[in-house]
């Protein structure tokens, strides 16, 4: 079971920083990713990370300004959001599989609960 936590509301130009922690299952076996889906828009992928944090992969859309890592202690992915903007408004989500590449596709095996960011100008 996946459950994201850290959304809210933000002014343009803030940070923030979205969590999701993992239960249930051998967290480091798996990679990580973090995807969201605006209002009436697709659910589109932003970052992923790798087993151990070897690789990560960002979509073109937040590279510079997303930094996605984890922590296989505390069973918890991070997504460090800087410089939001308005059209970074969306629910967030997370999500996992044993392959890299399937969460780069967008189609991770398990998939967290949603939170809001709302950014505001």
């Amino acid at each position: 079971q996946l459950q994201a936590c850290g959304g809210g509301l933000v002014q343009v130009g803030d940070s923030l920083r979205l969590s999701c922690a993992a239960s249930g299952r051998a967290f480091s076996s798996y990679a990580l990713g973090w995807f969201r889906q605006g209002l009436g828009k697709e659910r589109e992928f932003l970052a992923a990370v790798g087993r151990s944090a070897e690789i990560t992969r960002y979509a073109d859309s937040v590279k510079g300004r997303f930094t996605i890592s984890r922590d296989n202690a505390k069973n918890t992915v991070y997504l460090q959001m800087n410089s939001l903007k308005a059209e970074d408004t969306a629910v967030y989500y997370c999500g996992e599989d044993r392959a890299f590449e399937d969460i780069v596709g967008g189609t991770p095996g398990y998939w967290g609960q949603g939170t809001l960011v709302t950014v505001s100008s």
